[in-house]
């Protein structure tokens, strides 16, 4: 056989067969976590009948947990798993964590005093198997996108076409967990919802396991012989790596029940970071790379507050939906959940669209700096609370806002998402000295995994009170929204102008880096 022919019995479609294994993969693990995600507040506030602002310290705790862990699981898979066995591993974690949410135990009752029985059991089996799902997601998402970049050279001109194929498994997984997930959790049964997230689990744990032969060994670990080495009473590294893994599992799950710690954590956690950045400009830099990674650092902490609002959808906007949206579509009556999923549909929709913006406008040299896109992605965050001021301005009898004004609300925060999120970790490769590269993208997942605490405390200020998980005062819930999302519409504005502002001082300082 030539090699014309082994490459063509190694490709599908003119990519590597590996990476539709990826596609599949991530497309299933996505599934499941978008399954559960819009799920969770809902489950918190109608079944368990937590109060808004509990329920909001819970998702808080998970998202800021399950964006921070990725950095040690790639870190560990980087120097001595391979990311082969990490992504298993990490898939086995997350089969058993969304099962377990599948778990509901007894609906929470409200007693004749006026105080909430709950089935502190079933709440257990919750937390630890938020804990798995943490855990799993550490080692299995940030492993599988480097498997993607591993299966093609480094000048491969296919690569940034298989990376977009691959970006649409993401947004498959996130509209059909979020139509199909919400659907049956809403309409059935919380266990329904959760258990399907479960499966699809399974099902991407399965085409990995099966297509581990059209990696090439791409996947596998840099040095074997380090995983092999003895390391405690007898145990090799490997078994001390996974072993450590499953009593880590305890810690998280200590500690997505205590919000103020993980929040704690993550800003010392940050403090530390950027002292430590602080030195190392000083006296490790020249001017150049100094202004460089000092750009870097602030574009990295603007994230904080994009995610901050982008990240509202899963928390406020959720129940926005569920409590002052009118969802009778005429045609169909959608969850709360379900609203969720325009995110990934407006990704699929507008993506192209974008893409082809931006080629037009380099071609004329008119492309929008790296700055002035960070900023132009605020902005657009911020307007999308602009659309939910404004329809909140025009409720109907029954106090409900028309289902237009959230939908407009989703595409400005994607449209946004697109000017931001696809040049970011570009911009850590480009900007950061090259011996600190990895430190720069840990910190840029800190930055999202901190925003993630961020945006819960945000949702807290519209916090509304409910009688055994239903709203009775429509008029007052809807002032409170309002007042939070005027107030996010003006942050988001003027965080995003004062970006425009500096853009110039930025791109002067990214010395012809664009």
């Amino acid at each position: 056989m030539n090699d014309n022919q082994q490459i063509t019995n190694d490709t599908f479609l003119g990519h590597p067969k590996g990476l539709f294994v990826c596609f599949a993969t991530e497309m299933w693990e996505r599934f499941s976590f978008y399954g559960m995600k819009y799920l969770l507040m809902l489950y918190l506030t109608k079944y368990h009948l937590f109060d808004d602002g509990a329920g909001y310290d819970v998702l808080g705790a998970y998202a800021g947990l399950v964006y921070a862990m990725p950095v040690i699981g790639g870190m560990l898979a980087d120097r001595y798993l391979g990311m082969r066995k990490a992504v298993i591993f990490g898939g086995c974690l997350l089969v058993l964590g969304h099962l377990g949410m599948a778990i509901e135990g007894t609906q929470a009752i409200v007693s004749s005093d006026g105080t909430v029985v709950r089935d502190d059991s079933a709440l257990q089996t919750f937390y630890f198997s938020l804990a798995l799902i943490i855990m799993g997601v550490g080692f299995l998402k940030p492993n599988i996108s480097t498997i993607v970049g591993r299966l093609y050279a480094e000048n491969d001109p296919r690569r940034d076409g298989g990376f977009t194929i691959f970006y649409m498994g993401i947004n498959l997984g996130s509209f059909t967990a979020t139509i199909l997930c919400g659907w049956l959790g809403e309409a059935f049964g919380w266990r329904y919802g959760f258990g399907a997230a479960g499966i699809g689990m399974i099902l991407g744990l399965i085409v990995f396991i099966w297509g581990q032969r059209y990696l090439k060994g791409a996947a596998e670990p840099s040095n074997p012989a380090l995983l092999k080495e003895k390391l405690l009473a007898g145990l090799s590294r490997e078994a001390v790596i996974y072993l450590g893994a499953i009593a880590g599992l305890f810690l998280v799950w200590q500690l997505v029940q205590f919000n103020w710690l993980v929040h704690d954590i993550l800003l010392g956690l940050s403090f530390v970071v950027l002292l430590g950045l602080a030195w190392f400009l000083v006296k490790h830099c020249t001017k150049v790379e100094r202004e460089r990674m000092i750009v870097l650092i602030i574009l990295t902490v603007s994230t904080v507050v994009f995610w901050a609002l982008f990240e509202q959808s899963a928390a406020s906007m959720t129940l926005f939906a569920d409590r002052i949206i009118d969802r009778d579509l005429g045609v169909a009556t959608v969850t709360a959940t379900q609203v969720g999923s325009l995110n990934a549909l407006f990704i699929v929709t507008v993506a192209p669209l974008f893409a082809w913006l931006w080629t037009f406008l380099a071609k004329r040299g008119w492309e929008p700096s790296t700055p002035v896109k960070f900023a132009l992605g605020i902005i657009q965050a911020g307007l999308g609370f602009g659309a939910l001021v404004v329809g909140a301005q025009y409720p109907d009898a029954a106090g409900k806002v028309a289902f237009i004004w959230i939908a407009l609300a989703y595409l400005l925060h994607t449209t946004g998402e697109l000017c931001l999120s696809p040049v970011g970790l570009s911009a850590v490769t480009k900007l950061a000295v090259p011996r600190v590269v990895g430190v720069m993208m840990g910190s840029w997942f800190l930055a999202t995994a901190y925003a993630e605490l961020v945006a819960a405390q945000i949702s807290k200020l519209a916090a509304v009170k409910t009688d055994a998980g239903v709203v009775t005062d429509m008029v007052a819930a809807l002032a409170t929204y309002n007042e939070l999302f005027s107030k996010l519409f003006w942050i988001g504005l003027g965080i995003g102008l004062l970006m425009l502002l500096i853009s110039p001082l930025l791109r002067r300082g990214m010395h012809g880096v664009h």
